[in-house]
């Protein structure tokens, strides 16, 4: 079952999707969900990356045309791949999560693409349960609960680095533990 959702402090909506959809849907349809998820997938990317003030792609279009037509070529799909699983990492480096795992994701490329779909859903659904909370009257997927606060700014950026203590006069260090 997909979950609308809302970014946080922004009016971008965004979709938990199941894993499984992802991965099975693109073989059953062959293959137009993948490029419809696809396009999303890039979509929810910018529109994160803009609620957060960071580039994380600009024209999903240009990704889906990269898979086809551009994918008859080869090259495009690979970039538009490569591409996309950066803007990937990226937004959850900004979300302050663990990225998803470039390597896991070259082999599962490499090996069977449906798997790598599923697990670049998975991630997205990790970043997306930290990130964005229900639209007003619909139900919360699992692992989000309603009402959730935002997270606070301090918990999204690094805190600032600590000023060295001079202490005494003279600019003498203070050697007292921290406490």
């Amino acid at each position: 079952m997909a979950y609308d959702l809302q970014i946080r402090d922004s009016e971008h909506q965004v979709r938990m999707r199941s894993p499984w959809a992802a991965a099975l849907l693109p073989i059953v349809t062959l293959g137009i969900y993948h490029l419809v998820w696809w396009y999303r997938v890039n979509r929810e990317l910018r529109d994160f990356g803009r609620a957060r003030g960071y580039d994380l792609g600009q024209n999903p279009t240009n990704s889906v045309l990269a898979l086809f037509p551009g994918g008859l070529v080869v090259v495009p799909a690979l970039v538009s791949y490569w591409r996309g699983t950066k803007r990937m990492q990226g937004a959850a480096r900004v979300a302050g999560q663990e990225p998803l795992n470039g390597w896991i994701a070259l082999v599962l490329f490499l090996v069977i693409s449906p798997v790598l779909w599923a697990y670049m859903q998975s991630e997205l659904n990790k970043l997306w349960r930290a990130e964005a909370e229900p639209l007003p009257g619909q139900p919360a997927p699992p692992g989000i609960e309603p009402g959730m606060p935002p997270r606070l700014d301090a918990e999204r950026e690094p805190a600032a680095p600590p000023q060295p203590d001079t202490g005494r006069e003279g600019g003498a260090r203070s050697e007292s533990p921290p406490g």
